[in-house]
């Protein structure tokens, strides 16, 4: 997920590198039908960008999902949740 983001933010000529892209990750586990699942998924990305690209950081964010396998595999039976903060260098 945060290397598809990496992908459509290079397509905007945003670095991500070193150190300009990172996400944090939390799951939530609960018991459904007496089983331990996975239920639910948020990704907080941040992002630093040059001055004048918050823009296009924040459609990169906004459309990424639509691109990514791994997320759109999960999504079938986790909900996933997508937010970020972005920092204009």
């Amino acid at each position: 997920m945060t290397g598809t983001l990496a992908v459509a933010l290079a397509a905007r000529k945003i670095p991500t590198q070193p150190d300009k892209l990172w996400s944090d990750v939390e799951g939530s586990i609960e018991n459904v039908d007496g089983h331990l699942l996975v239920t639910k998924i948020a990704v907080r990305y941040h992002v630093k960008v040059p001055q004048g690209k918050r823009e296009d950081a924040e459609r990169a964010i906004e459309i990424h999902e639509k691109g990514c396998p791994a997320s759109q595999s999960v999504r079938r039976g986790i909900a996933i949740e997508y937010s970020g903060t972005i920092e204009e260098e």
